[in-house]
Formats: C-alpha cells, structure tokens, sequence
C-alpha cells in the first residue's frame, strides 16, 4: 500500500492492469468478433446460397427431405433463414450446432458445405479462452473481476475525469497514446461497466452455486425446467396411431404473431398421433435473452399447448442483462454499436499495456536487473498478444479459404492455424527487435486484412453478389487501414528528442 489512498488505487491500477490486461485483450477482441459471429459463420461457408424464399416455403422443402431421408426418427429439426442466418438446416436426434444437412431454401436439394470452426470459435473463445468450459468460464470471470476493479481504481485517480473527456494532444508521441486511453476509458466508461458486470451475471450460477444447492439440490437440470417450464419429451413406449402432421403454415404464423421473427422448428414424434412442434424464436427482438421461451403445438391439430411461459422478476432481471451484453436486440444499428466500442476498448486496453512498457523503458537501471529483464519479456507478450492475436484472428479467415475443402477435422485445423499463428509471433516477437516486431506483425495483419476480398475468389464464381459477406470484406480492409496506420505510427523517437536527448539511445512509440 502507498502513502495515499489514491496512490495505492494508482499501483492497482497499473499492475491489475498489467497482468490481466493481456487475458482482457483477448477477450475483449474476441468478443468484438462475435458481435458478428453469424455472418462470419456465412463468409466461412461460401457454399450456402442467400434465396429469397419464405421461411414457410423453407420449412415445406425441410419437410419433404426429412421425410423422404429421416422418416424413421423420432426427432426433426429444421433451422430455418432469417435475416442473419441464410441457410436451411435440418437435423435429427435434437439440435447440434454445426451438424445436420444444409438444403437449397430454393429447391430443397442437398447442399455439400465446408466443415469450418466458424464466428462460433470466437464466440466461445471469449468465455472460455478455448480451455475447458468450466476452467475458461472461471478465468474469464477473474478477469472481468480485474476488469471492474481496473474501471474503479481508474475513476479515483482520474480526479479531472471531464477535462480528459475532451483533452487529446496530437503528435505529442507518448502524451498523445496516453491521452488516447483516458479518453477511450472516460468515453465508454459506461459501456465498460456494462459489459464488465453482465458478463458475470450470465454465469452467476456457476460462480454462485448456493440458490440451486439450496432450492434444487445442486441440480442444474431441474433448475432449468422449472425456469423454462415443462418440456414435452417425446413418448417412447407403447403403440401410438399414425396420423398426418399439421401444415406448419398457420403454426409459423401464430407463433411470428406471438413471438416475433422465428428461427426454427422441432418436432417430436412426426406422423404420429402423438406429435408436438417446439417453434423457437429468433434471439434478437427483445432486450431479455429468450433462449428456450419457446411455444409448443400439437402436431396433428395444430392447437396451441403451451406458449411462451412468463418469466419471473429475478429470471427476466437475468435475462435483461444478459441481452444487453449478447446485444442481441436493436438489429444491425446495435450491433455496429457494439462492434465499435469493442474496437475502442480493445485499443484502450493495448495503449495502457503499451504504456506500462515504454515508461519503464526509459529508466532501465531504476529497480534492477530482474525488473529490467521483466519488462522486456513484458514488450514482447505486448506484441504477441496484441498484434500477434490479431495477425492470428485474420489468420484463421484466410485458414478457411486456403485449407482442402474436403481435409478431415477441417474446422479443428482452421484453429490450430490460428493458435500456431499466435506461437509463432510470440517467438517473432521474442527474436527480432521491440519497434520492428511490432511493425512487421502489425503490417502483416494489415495486409492480410486489405488483401482478405481476393480470398473470395478461392473457389467462388461470384464473390461479391451477396451483402453481408461484402460488408465483412469492406470492414476487414477498414480494420486493415487502421492497423496499417498503426504501424507507421511506431517508430523510433524523433530527432528532436533525441537531440533534447542526447544520452537516450531507447526508441519509443510516437
């Protein structure tokens, strides 16, 4: 502890963000993919054709399939388009994401869709870091823990917080990167708190198991069943009279009415007397996440058994909380929203990693060799983490281009590209000298980046036809832009400093 209170928020600050920083960095960046996780997922699998076609026409062809391919299973589920989501998926057993068969919306016909890791892998990577569920849902959480306290210890020892709202000194070098992250920080402070304290409370119950030990014995199932209300399990002994499934015309209809946009169809036990219709709604036209408020039909009649059960205070309050940190409401404005704070955050995180580093730099002998020797080893993770999870990120998209379409375990190589990316520019960074490390990994992603629409022609007869993947491409080369300009703005110190100088010999970020 310091002399002062403000002081020791000072220290906390500076070393709770050093040594968390870097898992932050991840996070952050990774989540600001996932924003755009499905139309990733659309720009990965270039096979799967944008139809303008109903769902209720899409639904008829998935009905015709399953029932010429899959008429024996007691389970069909069919993922139907929608304004994300292009393709026609159907499925049986129960629903597996990345699994199924992917059919024309057009014609019904099979479509062959490359196997790919997808925008899912940066969605998951965000709060697990790609380790074991469990284990990479309790580090994240740490983080986001740091994160908070990073955010407040920001707030006390920032006491002239709305001058630095609006103060930023161009050309300036170090003074205008620190300048850049006090107003970052004080700009989306709101959204930092934000998106910092809903993403414990989506996981609230692993970190805070008591409720369920109490209520529900520990059990996690039963807790959710009595949250989501009863589930109609498919009926599995005794003989049951066939009988012809309803027209999922009027079903799909009332359930839009009742619900808003749906995004697809389970149903138990088609052609029996017995069958039922789950409609599920899609993620995105309310604030609370809706995940499994779902409305159930009788598969014969087509009457409504059960609808969208109500939501007690303390599940919508979870619920709203964690819709506001999935922003899975509000369309694409919100999205682009996010998308950009994400970005935003994610450059504040850098510069004060940065920052730590290059202030050190210049006073090497002040706290003694092992501190010095520390600090370097702290440079280079900068890089690695930085510029080399970036230079991975794009890397794993050209993976997705580059690799045999028909390689076994596709989407596990397209991830080990990426994390054999990121191992090589720790070892770059760690060999070459600090300023030309991060110049050379910042203009390789750069130019991966700009060069990313020519990967739309591995393979494509039309690459530019369709409007979500010509947006990735055109935000790649933004993204591509902006790192470029990155990396001219590190360079040596300019002459006038070191003439005011002349015994520095370090070279500093301009």
């Amino acid at each position: 502890m310091k002399n002062t209170f403000t002081q020791s928020m000072a220290w906390l600050h500076t070393w709770g963000g050093l040594l968390f920083g870097w898992l932050l960095f991840a996070i952050f960046l990774t989540g600001t993919l996932a924003v755009f996780d499905q139309e990733i997922d659309n720009w990965m699998r270039p096979e799967v054709p944008v139809r303008a076609v109903s769902q209720v026409e899409s639904a008829e062809r998935a009905l015709t399939w399953l029932g010429e391919h899959k008429a024996d299973e007691r389970i069909w589920s069919i993922s139907l388009p929608s304004e994300r989501a292009p393709d026609l998926v159907v499925s049986t057993g129960g629903r597996r994401h990345g699994g199924g068969q992917h059919l024309d919306p057009a014609t019904g016909e099979p479509i062959a869709v490359r196997e790919t890791a997808g925008g899912l892998f940066f969605f998951r990577f965000h709060f697990t870091l790609d380790l074991p569920r469990n284990i990479g849902i309790w580090v994240v959480g740490l983080a986001a823990m740091a994160m908070l306290a990073a955010l407040v210890s920001g707030i006390v020892i920032h006491k002239k917080i709305f001058k630095e709202f609006f103060t930023f000194r161009p050309g300036k070098g170090q003074r205008s990167w620190l300048d850049g992250h006090n107003a970052s920080a004080v700009l989306l402070l709101p959204f930092h708190l934000m998106i910092s304290y809903t993403g414990l409370v989506i996981f609230f119950l692993i970190y805070m198991p008591a409720a369920v030990d109490a209520l529900f014995e520990g059990d996690f199932r039963a807790y959710a069943e009595a949250q989501h209300g009863h589930h109609h399990e498919p009926s599995r002994r005794g003989p049951v009279a066939a009988a012809p499934l309803t027209d999922l015309g009027p079903v799909l209809a009332e359930a839009e009415r009742r619900m808003g946009p749906v995004g697809g169809v389970v149903i138990q036990n088609p052609g029996r007397a017995d069958a039922r219709i789950e409609v599920r709604r899609v993620l995105g036209n309310r604030i609370a996440l809706t995940k499994g408020q779902n409305m159930v039909f009788d598969g014969v009649t087509g009457e409504l058994l059960e609808g969208p059960p109500e939501m007690r205070a303390a599940q919508l309050t979870q619920r709203v909380m964690a819709g506001l940190h999935f922003a899975q409401f509000g369309g694409y404005p919100m999205r682009w929203l996010y998308f950009f704070c994400g970005l935003v955050s994610s450059a504040m995180i850098a510069t004060g990693l940065v920052l730590f580093t290059v202030k050190r730099r210049r006073r090497p002998d002040a706290e003694g060799a092992v501190a010095a020797a520390l600090y370097r080893a702290a440079e280079r993770l900068n890089v690695a983490v930085v510029a080399g999870l970036t230079l991975a990120c794009v890397g794993l998209l050209w993976a997705n281009r580059l690799l045999p379409v028909e390689l076994t375990q596709r989407g596990t190589w397209e991830v080990r590209v990426f994390f054999a990316l990121w191992v090589l520019s720790l070892g770059h960074a760690w060999l070459r000298p600090y300023l030309a490390a991060w110049r050379e990994q910042l203009g390789l992603a750069a130019l991966l980046c700009l060069a990313l629409p020519l990967a739309s022609f591995l393979g494509l007869e039309a690459p530019w036809t369709e409007r979500s993947r010509l947006l990735l491409e055109l935000t790649a080369m933004a993204c591509g832009l902006l790192l470029a300009w990155t990396a001219h703005r590190v360079r040596p110190a300019a002459d006038r400093s070191t003439a005011r100088r002349p015994s520095r010999t370090l070279a500093e970020v301009n």
